[in-house]
């Protein structure tokens, strides 16, 4: 890369290729993004450019070269409440960086960092800053003799800001940081590099020399590795000059449009403003890729991650003052600015922004229900808003603290602030505990031993039998060298012909043998390309190296198969029927039944179920031969493969033709032609989220039992309704009018039991001055009754008058009901239902609320029903002998 980018204000696309480029003639392997889905099970998110070359740096895998060099989308939520406050905190980044695997090292590291920054990017060295381990005495001289740094511009670190380690042991060495110093004019003495406003840390170069073992101690590495990290987006502050990373073309076109959309002007807005449109501006690119790599909004682990980010997203456009849904709009931006650096932004936008509308409609319709409940506790005549609830507004319904405080106000109600913090320094703690480190030890976990497994061969595709040697025994979790009887197990093979759990379809049965051993399968799950096969030792002793046979169960595989082909033609038909943008998002294929969960936004209407399972039973009984070919991911796309929305493939796929009906990337097993299928029938469709449904169905086997037992049902029914099966539809209908004739009697004969029961109470009214107070217990009537007899009992005492019922509606219950009915003029003077009637509850271990005029509530202690009724008469009379005395 030559200099021509020097003094030049470079975008962030420019920046990005450069360093790339730069590495790229010397030697380095460009290496994509990896996803946000890490393969490693300890991180929840990608959340450090060299976390995809962990099993690298441990020897586990093979280096893809000796030097590489990528640009890696990141994410790190620990420290979210710093988005937008500070200038350079983010949720989403991307990490430049480049890497040696046991070949140059800090050297090499300096000297190539020294260049990129002067001579490629055109930073002065006034500018720039070194800070160096305090013991690193080698990179010091590097950069003093080498490079020919003003030792006053090196500054010294202790272990904690400038040595790098993955945890208490494992790889491990010094750092050795460039900052840039924005006001070089204060001079050198007494640099503080703590000072944000002065100074900022842009690239970070990691010399991994050392081992630390569970005493503490280090010793060299045989191959020394190079890890480093340059921050775009602080690079792009630096380049264009600007205040802040939000500021520069990688987020500001996103802030842009928000302002727009919200009417506002950037720059003239005032501090509190900026922070919820530049943290608009960073969420926006977290949520666009994450949902790209196959994340789903929910309330568990990434989905977590998600749903949270988008509604920070839709919380600060209403401080804004955007009503109406505007997500898309932003996020479209989004994919425009990067979309070429990663074209499955491109490839899933019609994904991206309906999982985004319909997330952002779920969670307005939250927000709907969270001014309800803050309206309730308003109202429930308590004056104090706990920390518990104020956090549940916070976190379950999206109410800044501030807001909260705002409407308490209003109605001379106070919060507990203490108590909210508290429970969101809980929250963070649980955030940070989800893991900001990468663990580079191989100790006592299953997960990591696998890695020590080279990929098992899977043969059964062709044969149910196979030939195999016992690489690996794991007993209880840890690798042991044998078995013996009874025992339960995971075996790894070198080759199996056993199907292990993946793509949704279940891991095949059977058994490993040989002469003098049987091992029982009852599972088989693939982890990295290893094959775990679960199962008991039946006969014989289960040893490290043994060469046995495997044997696959021949029914289960054939319904498994089955199941596998109709799951492909059910995608198809419903992209027939329904929409051609559906697509999956989960599945089971499972021995005795399918299960397939894809995007919708309406449920599948009956007709449309009826023409889905005529279509799909059409392809079957036209006997399609499958045509299954490997060939680059690449070239499938372009042929119309469909593949899973978020799923990992390698450069080379295996692809599923059912030719002129299906084309799927898939590593599954499947029937030779669809007749082996002989009937497909849907039984169940449902809605499982927002905008996801799920259709179970049966194929095979299954579907003629099901048929059966349907046909064993209706037989039943006959006999019981004793009418053939033709007239069973106008016999239910029959006895369902009949049915709904007793009910209404019957609820006929229960109002005018009621009515007899409070009609009597009106006589009982007592007077105060002009107002009628009734305060009585009448039992025997549901919540329904109990507030008709007290809206009743009201409006014909007049708007005067006071009513107050409580009641056991089913001594077997044992439950309390309250209603309380205030005249118009009764509210008028200031008394409020609401708040009477949870006094009245909680005598009787009970709550609720209501408006001003009616109000209703539920109790358990049944014994203290005459304290509660007393003491709300008590009440009343107090009240309204002070109102009269006014």
């Amino acid at each position: 890369m030559k200099s021509q980018l020097i003094n030049k204000i470079i975008t962030g696309d420019e920046i990005r290729k450069a360093f790339l480029n730069f590495y790229h003639e010397k030697s380095h392997k460009i290496i994509p993004s990896a996803s946000l889905i890490p393969d490693d099970p300890t991180v929840l998110l990608t959340i450090a450019g060299m976390l995809p070359f962990k099993p690298i740096f441990l020897g586990l895998k093979e280096r893809p070269s000796k030097r590489a060099t990528s640009s890696q989308k990141c994410i790190r939520t620990n420290d979210i409440e710093n988005v937008g406050v500070t200038a350079r905190h983010h949720t989403f980044f991307e990490m430049l960086g480049n890497f040696s695997f046991g070949d140059y090292f800090k050297q090499e590291a300096i000297e190539w960092a020294w260049e990129l920054v002067t001579k490629v990017y055109g930073l002065s060295e006034e500018n720039i800053i070194v800070s160096v381990f305090h013991e690193d005495d080698e990179s010091e001289e590097i950069w003093k003799e080498e490079i020919g740094i003003l030792p006053e511009r090196i500054i010294k670190l202790d272990e904690k800001d400038n040595f790098w380690s993955s945890g208490k042991t494992g790889p491990c060495g010094p750092c050795s940081e460039l900052y840039y110093d924005f006001n070089p004019e204060k001079g050198l003495q007494n640099i503080d590099l703590e000072d944000g406003n002065r100074f900022i840390e842009f690239y970070n170069l990691v010399f991994m020399q050392y081992n630390r073992d569970s005493d503490g101690k280090l010793s060299d590495l045989k191959y020394k590795n190079i890890d480093t990290g340059m921050g775009l987006e602080r690079m792009a502050q630096i380049l264009q000059k600007k205040k802040n990373n939000y500021e520069t073309d990688l987020i500001f076109p996103i802030i842009k449009r928000a302002s727009e959309i919200s009417n506002i002007d950037y720059f003239s807005a005032d501090e509190r403003t900026k922070i919820s449109l530049k943290i608009i501006g960073d969420h926006t690119r977290a949520v666009i890729h994450l949902i790209s790599d196959g994340v789903v909004a929910s309330n568990l682990g990434r989905g977590y991650v998600l749903r949270r980010l988008i509604r920070r997203m839709v919380r600060h456009g209403r401080l804004l003052g955007i009503k109406n849904q505007f997500l898309s709009e932003i996020a479209k931006i989004g994919i425009k600015l990067m979309q070429e650096d990663y074209q499955d932004l491109k490839n899933n936008i019609d994904s991206i922004l309906t999982e985004i509308k319909i997330e952002e409609v779920r969670f307005r319709e939250t927000l709907d229900r969270g001014e309800k409940l803050l309206d309730e506790l308003v109202s429930s005549g308590e004056k104090l808003i706990t920390g518990y609830k104020a956090f549940e507004l916070y976190d379950t319904f999206g109410f800044p603290l501030e807001l909260t405080e705002e409407i308490a106000k209003e109605n001379n109600i106070g919060v507990d602030v203490k108590g909210f913090e508290k429970e969101m320094n809980a929250q963070k703690e649980r955030a940070k505990a989800a893991s900001n480190n990468i663990d580079l030890t191989l100790k006592g976990s299953l997960e990591r031993e696998i890695d020590l497994f080279n990929k098992t061969v899977f043969t059964g595709y062709d044969s149910l039998y196979s030939e195999a040697e016992i690489k690996g025994i794991f007993l209880e979790s840890n690798l042991v060298q044998e078995a013996i009887e009874g025992q339960k197990i995971l075996i790894v093979l070198d080759q199996t012909s056993f199907y292990g759990e993946s793509g949704g379809q279940v891991g095949d049965i059977g058994t490993i043998f040989s002469t003098d051993l049987e091992v029982i399968i009852d599972n088989v799950v693939r982890k990295k390309n290893v094959f775990l096969h679960y199962g008991v030792v039946k006969k014989g002793i289960v040893t490290c190296g043994k060469k046995v046979q495997t044997k696959v169960n021949a029914s289960n595989r054939a319904k498994a198969a089955a199941n596998h082909t109709a799951t492909h033609l059910l995608q198809a038909a419903l992209k027939t029927v329904v929409n051609k943008s559906v697509g999956q998002k989960g599945s089971l294929v499972a021995f005795n039944k399918l299960r397939f969960d894809f995007n919708s936004s309406q449920p599948i209407s009956k007709d449309q179920i009826s023409k889905v399972e005529t279509l799909v039973n059409s392809w079957i009984m036209e006997n399609y031969f499958l045509v299954t070919k490997n060939m680059a991911k690449s070239e499938a796309l372009e042929k119309g493969a469909v593949a899973m929305f978020g799923e990992k493939y390698d450069d080379e796929v295996r692809v599923v033709d059912v030719p002129g009906v299906s084309m799927e990337l898939c590593g599954g097993t499947h029937v030779k032609s669809t007749s082996e299928l002989g009937c497909f029938k849907i039984i169940s469709e449902e809605g499982i989220s927002a905008g996801v449904r799920r259709i179970e169905a049966l194929s095979g086997q299954s579907a003629f039992d099901y048929f059966t037992d349907r046909n064993s049902l209706v037989n039943e029914l006959s006999d019981l309704l004793k009418a053939n099966p033709n007239q069973l539809f106008d016999r239910v209908n029959y006895l369902q009018s009949e049915l709904i004739n007793k009910n209404r009697e019957i609820q006929k004969m229960k109002d005018e039991i009621a009515y007899y029961k409070y009609s009597s109470l009106i006589s009982s009214a007592e007077k105060v001055s002009s107002f009628s107070i009734l305060v009585s217990q009448i039992d025997g009537l549901d919540g329904n009754s109990l507030q008709s007899a007290a809206l009743n009992l009201t409006s014909k005492l007049g708007d005067k008058s006071l009513v107050i019922l409580g009641g056991i509606p089913n001594p077997e219950n044992k439950k309390l009901l309250f209603v309380v009915s205030f005249g118009d003029f009764i509210v008028k003077i200031g008394f409020h239902a609401g708040k009477l009637i949870n006094d009245i509850a909680k005598i009787c271990s009970g709550g609720g609320g209501g408006k001003p005029n009616f109000a209703q509530a539920g109790a358990k202690d049944i014994d203290k029903l005459n304290l509660a009724l007393e003491y709300a008469k008590n009440d009343l009379f107090k009240k309204l002998k002070s109102y009269s005395d006014k």
